[in-house]
């Protein structure tokens, strides 16, 4: 009895089993992912009504299947596209600020520059009037200049504003002795006494100390905007291999292959390939964030001492200061200069009706607010500064978050663990996610990442931010240093007042012009142009890395 039961219970089973395998083997219908393939754009010829067997398969399981080997290969291609999209559209508002912000910053220096030029031409017509006129173009040179360094021309602040106030001596001593013929000689003679005889009083030292920081501060400010934007734009523009393609083709399209097209990636599945994929990326952020803090830095000094919008807008002001202060030491400085440089010759023409010294003696009217030109660009410093460094605090690890922004849960992603994709079915995905970076995707298990052979663009664009970072922090210093020629057995020169007000400079290290950063991914020598391109000879790769590199762990402390 017992037997015989058994035996009913094992030809029961076997009815069951062979009932469920006969419904397993029965082709599904492939409606759905013929709905939503025909929704990407593709075409529905030649894709199957029912599923097909999937021995043809490269990269989705072989079973049974609703993609055929050309749809597969479609699929790949749109996995690909779909990802550098993704890559695109979550850095654009962070790119965005670096054009926009680039675009304001520059806008605002060079009309700050021209309405400081109007302001002194207008009032100085105006109070010196013909004698002005016929001087005007030392004044128009000083901007010139100022301009000229602040676009990346090679000037040396100190030295063009040393010039500036040994022309304007000699203009001035020549106006003032006018009953006197002073050969080039003589006038030679007159400039090498302006740091003796101090004509100008302390004007030209303050505003020597005040225009270098603060000029200095801000180019380096827009040219770090500047590399900002194009480094963004460059690494946004991602380098897919083969193997991120078949991963991400397996994660977003193999589900349409199993017929479970509406079917998103499990959380920390979509992890484990976006940081596989994006694993050149990530190595870009400790760099990347040394540059953000850097950034910050020269802000706060932009905000403070080194105000550029406070130094040059009353400009005009000062150097008619020193102007007065020239004419009221006007006597004591002839006598000086006649005994150092010898009794000039007379001209043979008297001083004229109205005195020189009457001209000069007509105190200066400076603008009253209502009449001085409107903001530059229609705003302030103050308000462009805070608004950059909120944007900057927010770019911070950027380019290692972007794995979690790209798999925000909800988006790309399933938020239920248990109903989503998990690389062959659905259901829970068990894999650890690795962490971020190259070296840690050798146990990647979705992609199968060469961790030898690191991208070579992103390692210019690493290398481009670590030379901006290091002006960057020369700027922070009110120092402006670069190399003089690479025959100088490594010697360097530089402008720059130092911080006198309230900060000090430990340590002096070699930095360039803006880098070069348009280097290709085919010629990794092309990494050592993106050390600047004031090097006219060019030191090697090596003397530009030890450059670089080895006064940034020292100053990483004190700087940040």
């Amino acid at each position: 009895m017992y037997a015989m039961w058994r035996l009913q219970v094992a030809l029961c089973t076997l009815s069951l089993l062979s009932l469920s395998s006969g419904g397993e083997s029965k082709a599904r219908s492939c409606s759905e992912v013929r709905q939503a393939y025909n929704a990407k754009g593709f075409s529905l010829v030649n894709v199957p009504h029912q599923e097909i067997s999937g021995e043809h398969l490269r990269v989705c399981p072989q079973g049974y299947t609703c993609c055929t080997s050309e749809m597969e290969d479609k699929l790949n291609q749109q996995s690909k596209l779909e990802f550098e999209n993704l890559v695109e559209e979550s850095s654009h508002n962070m790119r965005t600020t670096f054009v926009s912000r680039h675009k304001k910053f520059d806008e605002f220096f060079l009309e700050l520059l021209d309405n400081s030029e109007k302001s002194l031409n207008s009032m100085f017509t105006r109070t010196y009037g013909k004698l002005y006129m016929q001087n005007s173009e030392v004044f128009q040179d000083l901007f010139t200049e100022l301009k000229r360094y602040y676009t990346g021309g090679n000037v040396n602040l100190e030295e063009m504003l040393n010039d500036f106030w040994s022309r304007l001596l000699e203009r001035m001593f020549q106006l003032l002795n006018s009953q006197y013929h002073f050969t080039d000689d003589y006038l030679e003679c007159i400039s090498k006494y302006t740091d003796q005889l101090k004509p100008f009083g302390d004007v030209p030292r303050k505003l020597k100390a005040q225009v270098t920081r603060a000029f200095i501060a801000a180019r380096t400010f827009v040219q770090g905007l500047m590399v900002g934007r194009e480094v963004a734009n460059r690494v946004a523009k991602v380098n897919v291999v083969p193997a991120c393609v078949r991963a991400l083709t397996k994660m977003l399209y193999c589900p349409y292959c199993r017929g479970m097209p509406g079917l998103k990636p499990c959380h920390n599945y979509c992890h484990n390939v976006m940081r596989g994929c994006l694993a050149n990326q990530a190595d870009l952020d400790p760099e990347w964030n040394l540059f953000i803090d850097a950034m910050l830095l020269v802000a706060d000094r932009l905000e403070g001492p080194f105000n550029i919008e406070a130094v040059i807008e009353p400009i005009d002001i000062k150097i008619s200061e020193a102007i007065m202060t020239m004419q009221d030491n006007s006597m004591q400085v002839s006598a000086k200069v006649f005994q150092g440089c010898g009794q000039p010759k007379p001209s043979g023409i008297g001083r004229s009706a109205r005195g020189i010294s009457d001209v000069f003696s007509a105190r200066f009217r400076p603008y009253t607010p209502e009449e001085r030109p409107t903001t530059a660009a229609g705003t302030s410093l103050d308000r462009l500064v805070i608004d950059i460094k909120e944007k900057l605090k927010e770019s911070r690890r950027f380019w290692s978050n972007l794995p979690d922004d790209i798999c925000a849960k909800g988006k790309l992603t399933e938020s239920d663990e248990e109903q989503c994709w998990n690389s062959h079915t659905k259901g829970r995905y068990f894999p650890e996610v690795v962490k971020e970076g190259l070296t840690n995707q050798v146990n990647n298990p979705e992609v199968d990442v060469d961790i030898t052979r690191p991208d070579t663009l992103i390692r210019q664009q690493i290398m481009a931010l670590r030379v901006m970072t290091n002006k960057l922090r020369n700027a922070y210093n009110g120092n402006d240093i670069y190399f003089q020629d690479s025959s100088d057995e490594g010697s360097s020169s530089g402008s720059g007042s130092g911080c006198s007000d309230g900060c000090t400079t430990e340590f002096v290290f070699v930095g360039t012009e803006a880098p070069v950063i348009g280097a290709d991914r085919s010629d990794e020598r092309a990494a050592a142009a993106a050390a600047g391109k004031s090097l006219s000879c060019g030191p090697s790769l090596l003397l530009v890395m030890a450059a670089l590199s080895l006064p940034l762990w020292a100053m990483q402390t004190q700087l940040r």
